[in-house]
């Protein structure tokens, strides 16, 4: 016979397989309804859709275009027009080869992938080892969100942490895996990484399947050429990164800007890389772009703005009002080869926790590889110890395509309003909004037309606006408020006599009544990048 307590415990188990299968699926279904609106909405399109498209490449359409301007003169704004002791450059895609050979990435550039032979998909096996420990952390937190729970206000968090043996067991085993990763890979001994997958019994997170081929290293980065002819072509590589591009125009902008120590240069532009496990939409792509900064900083004082860097980054993330809930810190334990330090911003998308921006204490490494190579002297004279040497560096590097993604999933959502009806609204931060304001007439005839685009035109050398007379008013209410617009002006036979207009707000879809002269001050105050800018002080 089998007891109560058996069948308690197998009902138990059920439900919790079912629950986690549930919340999977809903979170499935999420990220397919952000990937489904960034088409429908002009923000995303596949590449070549046309052909069929290409894996991993996507194009970004006329409203995606300007979210991803505004995100980018947010990020400039912040790091460049803010900061004194920080400038922006621009270098180009194609560098000479021998800069990858100097940064490493011609010999170390590589990601250990693994087959599953039952469902013939490729992993990256660092990865699978990381989201297996990450599931170690989730188990840890669910015994203190427990615990809080259950004390209330006399919960004392860093007491239970060290003293509570299940969240101790749960973080000793995950940083023992994680510190025996990075010795596998640090030595090439990519055996013992399998044998680490093996022991863990971690399967295909699709199929359930354990039967995985040996590990191998694939290297990233994209060949071409350059030269008029295939037998005198010099081998060059599509950058895949942005940062070397800074190192190596280290001391041209030192010498014409004349800052000293400690001082940054920033960057945004594209980069590329051959990833063979390319998912989860935009997150990860071979084409994309980065938004980077390199901190020049005297040896010795690197953890100290390290330090300070890491928080700088994340009040920057916290002023896009995305919910301090959805970041934390991820503190490396694997370090690259030119790192002493390194951590990593993490988001929730709908697929859990994701690097979102990494902080990295790069050492001396780059200008010293640089200097080796180039046989030209990349150092720094400090007046004040009266000495030349090579400076630190301390880099900030965010994907651009990922904070495009992390706005899209957090922002997206669907409401029922009080009358029973639904909306989706794209509720982004006003000033990161593709469009500013909608100039709505509310039929085209009786002259109604003719004065909305008066205010159009009157506007439109301030704000990216659109005009829309097609369709019930509700209708194009619900069209912007999918699309993010913060503004619908309604123009209507009233406005004519009294030069008023009906201003819609899309959060609290309050309307009310305003003076056609007072709309350009209304939506800038709205819309202004001081809005975001002035939290960071």
């Amino acid at each position: 016979m089998i007891s109560n307590n058996e069948f308690s415990n197998r009902d138990k188990n059920l439900y919790f397989c079912t629950s986690n299968q549930y919340f999977m699926a809903k979170q499935e279904d999420a990220f397919k309804k952000v990937v489904s609106h960034a088409k429908e909405y002009g923000f995303i399109f596949p590449s070549s859709e046309i052909y069929d498209g290409l894996s991993a490449v996507y194009d970004y359409g006329q409203n995606g275009a300007e979210l991803k301007n505004n995100i980018k003169q947010y990020w400039w704004k912040a790091m460049v027009q803010l900061n004194e002791n920080i400038v922006g450059i621009d270098s180009a895609i194609l560098m000479h080869p021998t800069t990858w050979k100097a940064s490493g990435h011609v010999d170390a550039f590589n990601d250990p992938l693994i087959d599953n032979k039952d469902s013939k998909k490729r992993f990256r096996a660092d990865v699978l080892i990381e989201d297996y420990c990450a599931k170690l952390e989730d188990k840890a937190q669910k015994e203190i969100d427990k615990a809080a729970k259950r004390f209330g206000d006399a919960f004392d968090k860093a007491q239970f942490e060290a003293t509570n043996s299940r969240v101790i067991d749960y973080r000793e085993k995950q940083k023992s895996i994680l510190s025996r990763m990075a010795q596998s890979l640090d030595n090439n001994d990519l055996a013992d990484v399998k044998a680490l997958i093996e022991e863990l019994e971690i399967a295909d997170p699709d199929t359930g399947s354990n039967n995985w081929t040996e590990v191998r290293q694939f290297n990233l980065m994209f060949g071409t050429k350059l030269g008029a002819s295939a037998e005198h072509a010099m081998d060059l590589y599509l950058r895949p990164e942005t940062a070397q591009g800074i190192f190596v125009n280290f001391l041209n902008v030192q010498k014409t800007s004349r800052h000293k120590l400690p001082f940054g240069i920033a960057q945004i532009g594209k980069a590329f890389r051959n990833e063979i496990v390319a998912r989860q939409f935009i997150f990860r792509m071979r084409e994309f772009e980065q938004m980077e900064m390199q901190f020049f900083v005297p040896p010795g004082t690197e953890l100290k703005f390290y330090e300070e860097w890491k928080q700088k980054r994340l009040n920057w993330h916290l002023a896009l009002g995305l919910g301090e809930e959805n970041y934390k810190f991820h503190d490396h334990q694997k370090l690259a080869h030119y790192a002493n330090a390194a951590a990593d911003i993490e988001f929730k998308f709908p697929f859990g926790f994701k690097e979102l921006e990494g902080i990295h204490s790069r050492t001396d490494f780059d200008l010293n590889a640089h200097e080796q190579h180039s046989g030209r002297k990349l150092q720094y004279f400090d007046p004040e110890r009266n000495e030349n040497y090579v400076p630190y560096v301390v880099e900030t590097s965010i994907g651009l395509d990922r904070l495009f993604l992390a706005l899209m999933s957090n922002c997206l959502k669907d409401e029922v309003l009080e009358d029973g009806s639904e909306r989706t609204v794209l509720s982004l931060p006003p000033a990161l909004a593709p469009v500013k304001a909608a100039i709505l007439p509310l039929m085209k005839k009786d002259g109604l037309g003719e004065y909305a685009e008066k205010i159009f035109d009157d506007l439109k050398y301030d704000f990216n606006l659109i005009y829309e007379d097609k369709d019930s008013i509700g209708k194009r209410y619900r069209r912007n408020d999918a699309l993010g617009t913060p503004y619908c002006i309604t123009v209507d036979h009233e406005s004519l006599s009294d030069h008023t207009v009906t201003l819609r707000d899309r959060d609290t879809m309050k309307q009310e009544r305003v003076a056609v002269s007072e709309l350009r001050r209304i939506i800038d105050e709205k819309t202004n990048f001081r809005n975001l800018l002035s939290q960071l002080s």
